[in-house]
Protein backbone atom coordinates (compact mmCIF):
# COMPACT_ATOMS: atom_id res chain seq x y z
CA UNK A 1 0.00 0.00 0.00
CA UNK A 2 3.38 2.26 0.32
CA UNK A 3 2.84 4.95 -2.45
CA UNK A 4 2.80 8.92 -3.49
CA UNK A 5 5.82 9.75 -2.17
CA UNK A 6 7.62 11.68 -4.45
CA UNK A 7 4.85 11.13 -7.19
CA UNK A 8 2.46 13.75 -4.59
CA UNK A 9 4.41 16.84 -5.30
CA UNK A 10 3.51 16.72 -8.67
CA UNK A 11 -0.27 14.38 -8.92
CA UNK A 12 -2.14 17.29 -8.76
CA UNK A 13 -0.58 18.64 -12.12
CA UNK A 14 -0.63 15.27 -13.77
CA UNK A 15 -4.42 14.81 -12.73
CA UNK A 16 -5.64 17.55 -13.79
CA UNK A 17 -7.49 16.11 -16.44
CA UNK A 18 -9.10 14.03 -13.70
CA UNK A 19 -13.38 15.10 -13.72
CA UNK A 20 -13.57 15.58 -10.24
CA UNK A 21 -16.03 18.15 -10.40
CA UNK A 22 -18.01 15.95 -12.65
CA UNK A 23 -17.91 13.03 -9.99
CA UNK A 24 -18.71 15.37 -7.16
CA UNK A 25 -22.08 16.21 -8.95
CA UNK A 26 -22.89 12.49 -9.14
CA UNK A 27 -21.59 11.97 -5.81
CA UNK A 28 -23.99 14.31 -4.26
CA UNK A 29 -27.09 13.42 -6.44
CA UNK A 30 -26.91 9.92 -5.38
CA UNK A 31 -26.22 11.63 -1.68
CA UNK A 32 -29.40 13.44 -1.88
CA UNK A 33 -31.30 10.61 -3.39
CA UNK A 34 -30.44 8.82 -0.23
CA UNK A 35 -31.82 11.59 1.94
CA UNK A 36 -27.92 12.89 3.15
CA UNK A 37 -27.97 16.63 2.48
CA UNK A 38 -25.37 16.97 4.81
CA UNK A 39 -23.72 15.64 8.14
CA UNK A 40 -20.68 13.61 8.10
CA UNK A 41 -19.21 11.65 5.23
CA UNK A 42 -15.81 9.91 4.82
CA UNK A 43 -13.48 10.17 2.00
CA UNK A 44 -11.37 6.99 1.76
CA UNK A 45 -8.38 6.65 0.24
CA UNK A 46 -8.76 10.81 -0.14
CA UNK A 47 -5.33 11.50 -1.62
CA UNK A 48 -4.55 15.65 -1.87
CA UNK A 49 -8.09 16.22 -1.01
CA UNK A 50 -9.66 17.40 -4.25
CA UNK A 51 -13.12 15.23 -3.42
CA UNK A 52 -13.16 15.92 0.14
CA UNK A 53 -13.01 20.12 -0.35
CA UNK A 54 -15.37 19.53 -3.60
CA UNK A 55 -17.83 17.81 -0.83
CA UNK A 56 -16.82 20.22 1.89
CA UNK A 57 -18.24 22.98 -0.42
CA UNK A 58 -21.51 21.03 -0.86
CA UNK A 59 -22.05 21.29 2.17
CA UNK A 60 -20.94 17.88 4.01
CA UNK A 61 -18.73 17.71 6.80
CA UNK A 62 -15.57 15.89 5.63
CA UNK A 63 -13.49 13.28 7.00
CA UNK A 64 -10.37 12.12 4.90
CA UNK A 65 -8.79 9.04 5.38
CA UNK A 66 -5.35 8.08 3.24
CA UNK A 67 -2.04 6.09 3.62
CA UNK A 68 0.49 8.97 2.27
CA UNK A 69 1.41 11.22 4.70
CA UNK A 70 3.02 13.45 1.55
CA UNK A 71 -0.71 13.44 0.26
CA UNK A 72 -2.12 14.73 3.15
CA UNK A 73 0.12 17.75 3.57
CA UNK A 74 -0.70 18.91 0.75
CA UNK A 75 -4.47 18.23 1.67
CA UNK A 76 -3.63 20.27 4.30
CA UNK A 77 -2.31 23.04 2.20
CA UNK A 78 -5.65 23.13 0.02
CA UNK A 79 -7.71 23.59 3.28
CA UNK A 80 -5.92 26.34 4.60
CA UNK A 81 -7.05 27.77 1.60
CA UNK A 82 -10.37 27.17 1.21
CA UNK A 83 -10.90 27.57 4.88
CA UNK A 84 -13.28 24.25 4.72
CA UNK A 85 -13.55 22.45 8.62
CA UNK A 86 -11.78 18.92 7.40
CA UNK A 87 -10.61 16.28 9.35
CA UNK A 88 -7.48 14.48 7.72
CA UNK A 89 -6.00 11.21 9.24
CA UNK A 90 -3.03 9.44 8.16
CA UNK A 91 -4.62 5.87 8.67
CA UNK A 92 -4.48 2.81 6.02
CA UNK A 93 -7.82 1.85 4.64
CA UNK A 94 -7.62 -1.74 6.21
CA UNK A 95 -7.88 -0.34 9.30
CA UNK A 96 -9.12 2.71 9.74
CA UNK A 97 -10.45 4.10 12.66
CA UNK A 98 -12.92 6.83 13.43
CA UNK A 99 -14.29 8.63 16.73
CA UNK A 100 -17.76 7.40 15.60
CA UNK A 101 -20.37 6.42 12.80
CA UNK A 102 -21.20 8.61 9.60
CA UNK A 103 -24.01 9.21 7.03
CA UNK A 104 -21.82 7.99 4.05
CA UNK A 105 -18.65 6.54 2.78
CA UNK A 106 -16.96 7.50 -0.19
CA UNK A 107 -14.02 6.53 -2.25
CA UNK A 108 -13.09 7.75 -5.80
CA UNK A 109 -10.15 7.57 -8.59
CA UNK A 110 -9.53 3.49 -8.08
CA UNK A 111 -8.53 3.85 -4.45
CA UNK A 112 -9.66 0.32 -3.47
CA UNK A 113 -8.08 -1.02 -6.19
CA UNK A 114 -4.90 -0.69 -4.13
CA UNK A 115 -6.05 -3.29 -1.69
CA UNK A 116 -4.71 -6.09 -3.96
CA UNK A 117 -5.71 -8.93 -1.27
CA UNK A 118 -9.47 -10.20 -1.51
CA UNK A 119 -9.89 -10.85 2.47
CA UNK A 120 -8.08 -7.15 2.72
CA UNK A 121 -11.00 -5.88 0.91
CA UNK A 122 -13.60 -7.65 2.45
CA UNK A 123 -12.05 -5.94 5.57
CA UNK A 124 -12.01 -2.61 4.15
CA UNK A 125 -16.13 -3.24 3.46
CA UNK A 126 -16.57 -4.41 6.89
CA UNK A 127 -14.97 -1.01 8.55
CA UNK A 128 -17.09 0.51 6.16
CA UNK A 129 -19.55 -1.24 7.28
CA UNK A 130 -19.37 -0.64 10.54
CA UNK A 131 -18.16 3.16 10.91
CA UNK A 132 -21.31 3.68 8.69
CA UNK A 133 -25.01 5.23 10.53
CA UNK A 134 -28.05 2.82 10.05
CA UNK A 135 -28.83 2.79 6.54
CA UNK A 136 -25.67 4.58 5.54
CA UNK A 137 -24.47 4.72 2.26
CA UNK A 138 -21.08 3.66 0.30
CA UNK A 139 -20.55 5.19 -3.07
CA UNK A 140 -16.89 4.16 -4.62
CA UNK A 141 -15.57 3.69 -8.03
CA UNK A 142 -13.53 0.83 -9.38
CA UNK A 143 -11.32 -0.03 -12.66
CA UNK A 144 -12.41 -3.02 -14.06
CA UNK A 145 -10.63 -6.17 -15.17
CA UNK A 146 -11.02 -4.70 -18.89
CA UNK A 147 -9.64 -1.36 -18.50
CA UNK A 148 -6.23 -3.43 -16.51
CA UNK A 149 -6.23 -6.22 -19.63
CA UNK A 150 -7.09 -4.23 -22.82
CA UNK A 151 -6.35 -0.06 -21.94
CA UNK A 152 -3.33 -0.24 -18.83
CA UNK A 153 -1.61 -3.57 -19.49
CA UNK A 154 2.11 -3.04 -21.31
CA UNK A 155 1.12 0.47 -22.02
CA UNK A 156 3.85 3.27 -21.27
CA UNK A 157 2.18 6.69 -20.42
CA UNK A 158 4.80 9.78 -20.66
CA UNK A 159 4.40 13.49 -19.97
CA UNK A 160 6.58 16.28 -19.76
CA UNK A 161 5.86 19.54 -18.31
CA UNK A 162 7.81 22.81 -16.98
CA UNK A 163 7.26 21.90 -13.19
CA UNK A 164 7.93 18.38 -13.72
CA UNK A 165 7.78 15.07 -15.73
CA UNK A 166 6.89 11.20 -15.36
CA UNK A 167 7.00 7.65 -17.24
CA UNK A 168 4.54 5.27 -16.14
CA UNK A 169 5.05 1.79 -16.94
CA UNK A 170 2.23 -0.70 -16.85
CA UNK A 171 2.51 -4.39 -16.26
CA UNK A 172 -0.44 -6.61 -15.95
CA UNK A 173 -0.36 -10.20 -15.26
CA UNK A 174 -3.62 -11.64 -15.72
CA UNK A 175 -3.18 -14.58 -13.84
CA UNK A 176 -3.37 -12.79 -10.61
CA UNK A 177 -5.03 -9.18 -11.50
CA UNK A 178 -2.21 -7.41 -10.63
CA UNK A 179 -1.14 -4.32 -12.47
CA UNK A 180 2.12 -2.98 -11.81
CA UNK A 181 3.15 0.54 -12.24
CA UNK A 182 7.14 1.31 -12.34
CA UNK A 183 6.91 5.67 -12.30
CA UNK A 184 10.17 7.76 -12.55
CA UNK A 185 9.41 11.43 -11.76
CA UNK A 186 11.62 14.37 -12.33
CA UNK A 187 10.62 16.92 -10.03
CA UNK A 188 11.16 20.53 -10.09
CA UNK A 189 12.73 22.11 -6.57
CA UNK A 190 13.00 25.70 -5.77
CA UNK A 191 16.42 26.12 -6.90
CA UNK A 192 15.48 24.50 -10.60
CA UNK A 193 16.88 21.49 -10.55
CA UNK A 194 14.44 18.42 -11.05
CA UNK A 195 15.09 15.53 -8.44
CA UNK A 196 14.45 12.26 -9.78
CA UNK A 197 11.82 9.58 -7.73
CA UNK A 198 11.16 6.08 -8.77
CA UNK A 199 8.09 4.49 -7.34
CA UNK A 200 6.04 1.47 -7.65
CA UNK A 201 2.71 0.69 -7.23
CA UNK A 202 -0.21 -2.17 -7.33
CA UNK A 203 -3.55 -2.62 -8.16
CA UNK A 204 -5.47 -5.22 -8.28
CA UNK A 205 -8.11 -6.10 -10.91
CA UNK A 206 -11.11 -7.63 -9.48
CA UNK A 207 -14.25 -9.11 -11.19
CA UNK A 208 -17.71 -6.94 -10.26
CA UNK A 209 -18.99 -10.03 -9.01
CA UNK A 210 -16.36 -10.62 -6.85
CA UNK A 211 -16.95 -6.99 -5.60
CA UNK A 212 -20.97 -7.38 -5.04
CA UNK A 213 -20.32 -10.56 -3.16
CA UNK A 214 -17.66 -9.47 -0.55
CA UNK A 215 -20.15 -6.54 -0.42
CA UNK A 216 -23.19 -8.84 0.85
CA UNK A 217 -20.73 -10.85 2.57
CA UNK A 218 -19.99 -7.59 4.68
CA UNK A 219 -23.79 -6.42 5.62
CA UNK A 220 -24.39 -4.39 2.64
CA UNK A 221 -27.00 -4.55 0.09
CA UNK A 222 -25.95 -2.90 -3.72
CA UNK A 223 -28.88 -0.54 -5.22
CA UNK A 224 -26.51 0.70 -7.98
CA UNK A 225 -23.96 -0.93 -10.48
CA UNK A 226 -23.28 1.82 -13.37
CA UNK A 227 -20.64 2.36 -16.30
CA UNK A 228 -18.56 5.24 -14.05
CA UNK A 229 -18.64 7.38 -17.07
CA UNK A 230 -22.04 6.89 -18.90
CA UNK A 231 -24.20 6.18 -15.78
CA UNK A 232 -25.89 3.66 -17.56
CA UNK A 233 -25.72 -0.44 -17.26
CA UNK A 234 -21.73 -1.46 -17.49
CA UNK A 235 -20.88 -3.34 -20.84
CA UNK A 236 -18.08 -5.44 -21.39
CA UNK A 237 -15.81 -2.30 -22.57
CA UNK A 238 -16.83 -0.39 -19.37
CA UNK A 239 -13.34 0.71 -17.90
CA UNK A 240 -14.68 1.93 -14.56
CA UNK A 241 -17.61 0.44 -12.31
CA UNK A 242 -19.63 2.99 -9.83
CA UNK A 243 -21.28 1.10 -6.98
CA UNK A 244 -24.02 2.49 -4.53
CA UNK A 245 -24.26 0.03 -1.49
CA UNK A 246 -26.53 0.60 1.67
CA UNK A 247 -25.77 -0.75 5.32
CA UNK A 248 -28.35 -3.42 5.22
Amino acid sequence: MDAYTGFAAVYDLFMDGVPYREWADRITENLKEYGIEDGLVLDLGCGTGSMTELLAGAGYDMIGVDASEEMLELADEKKEKSGHDILYLLQDMREFELYGTVRAIVSVCDSLNYVTEEADLLQVFRLAHNYLDPDGVFLFDMNTVYKYAEILGESVIAENREEGSFIWENYYDPEDGLNEYDLTLYVREADGRYSRHEETHFQRAYETETVLGLLEKAGFRVEKLLDAETGEKPRRETERIFIAARKA
